[in-house]
């Protein structure tokens, strides 16, 4: 590695591709890409040169953004709607790919969802049915179908699951979904020691305290806004792009020999 100003030059040993970090011709699904972390990730993918399956409860919030990515990279984009937490419809999804695009390499499991901000023990019974079904039941029936296909075709797979920082450290007022995020860290290091032979891996992201929708009790409530970021020592909150670099590694061939990894991209709040 020579570095001089802004430039870089990186001199790889022989018969390392240069490629590393490209995704050509390999296909990925994407749940919940209709806006945030997952819709940054499926543009990303797009640019790198994947193909996509991205998927969202509601079509008529999944559609236009598959729209976008064809009027920029034509053909690379099929919308699904699909609800995270049915058997049936992660099977849908997997077979959806292979339909359109003839295989399946890389499974993103984005989907989640928090209906309860609170103490935790003010949680009702529906609001951990709902959560434990979205954030730990769906990725991993889509887990199943997905390195399903993965060992029928051969070659391998990727699957990068979307946790949270709130599965390492509590979330204030997040028990519930603390929780499901935790176990959820637990099921990549699971299914990582079990596929690591047929050369698949998996791995999390743990997120910090990223600018999107999902997360606006937290920025639009100035008092918590203000503690986060005063407990992140790059002193911001995050944009959802700000993801996109660690999911195309994960997805790539750099990453081929990094499985059951958890990476926080949380601006230091966890140190």
């Amino acid at each position: 590695l020579v570095q001089s100003g802004l430039a870089v030059t990186i001199f790889l040993s022989p018969g390392v591709p240069m490629d590393l970090f490209a995704l050509n011709d390999k296909v990925a699904i994407v749940t919940g890409a209709s806006r945030g972390i997952g819709e940054a990730i499926a543009w990303a993918y797009a640019r790198a040169g994947a193909r996509l399956v991205i998927s969202s409860r509601k079509a008529e919030n999944i559609d236009p953004v598959a729209a976008a990515i064809n009027e920029t990279f034509p053909g690379r984009a099929v919308a699904m709607a699909a609800h995270a937490g049915e058997a049936a419809e992660a099977q849908a999804l997997v077979a959806q790919a292979v339909a359109s695009f003839g295989r399946l390499d890389v499974v993103v499991n984005n989907a989640g969802t928090n209906p309860h901000f609170g103490p935790i023990l003010t949680a009702a019974e529906s609001h951990w049915d709902k959560i434990l079904q979205v954030n730990v039941k769906g990725p991993f029936l889509l887990c199943q179908a997905a390195i399903q296909q993965m060992q029928q075709q051969g070659g391998g797979g990727k699957i990068i699951n979307v946790a949270s920082i709130a599965g390492i450290r509590p979330g204030a007022m997040m028990g519930v979904y603390s929780v499901s995020k935790a176990a959820l860290i637990m099921l990549t290091k699971v299914l990582a020691s079990e596929v690591g032979s047929d050369n698949i891996q998996v791995n999390a992201i743990a997120p910090g305290f990223i600018k999107t929708k999902f997360s606006a009790a937290l920025w639009q409530n100035p008092a918590i806004a203000n503690a986060l970021i005063s407990e992140t020592p790059a002193g911001r909150m995050a944009e959802p792009e700000e993801l996109a670099g660690i999911a195309v590694y994960l997805a790539s061939a750099a990453s081929n020999f990094t499985t059951g990894a958890v990476f926080t991209i949380d601006g230091g709040y966890t140190i």
